[in-house]
């Protein structure tokens, strides 16, 4: 067997395969989206937004919402390329939801990955 790295293990859910880039990517999105701008003491301008700031100006928030999206991911995620945030209809229409587009960096063969994003009751962004 051979000797892999304490990350790959530790993100692994299969511990006899690594996860893959996209399923990596996707994870720290996660996280990335999840953190409020201020909540890291190492990286002030980590994370996005916090909705509540902005829910006064609903619907135009939204706009605010999306930029901070963008602006985080296209900073703090560097194996993504040409980000694009739009925002999409959700079936909640008291719930804001994104697709966020972008290119992995260096990999021209794979292309494109897209996510969707959606900001829940609890403040929480769920991304699929």
């Amino acid at each position: 067997m051979a000797a892999r790295g304490l990350l790959s293990r530790l993100t692994s859910r299969d511990p006899g395969r690594p996860v893959d880039e996209v399923t990596s990517i996707v994870n720290n999105l996660r996280v990335l989206l999840n953190t409020r701008v201020g909540d890291s003491l190492s990286a002030l301008g980590f994370g996005v937004v916090d909705f509540v700031d902005h829910v006064h100006n609903f619907p135009n928030a939204a706009a605010s919402v999306q930029k901070s999206i963008r602006a985080t991911i296209s900073e703090f995620e560097p194996r993504l390329c040409n980000v694009r945030v739009r925002a999409v209809t959700s079936d909640d229409p008291l719930v804001l939801a994104f697709e966020v587009s972008a290119r992995l960096a260096g990999d021209r063969k794979r292309g494109l990955v897209r996510v969707r994003t959606q900001l829940s009751h609890g403040g929480r962004i769920n991304v699929e």
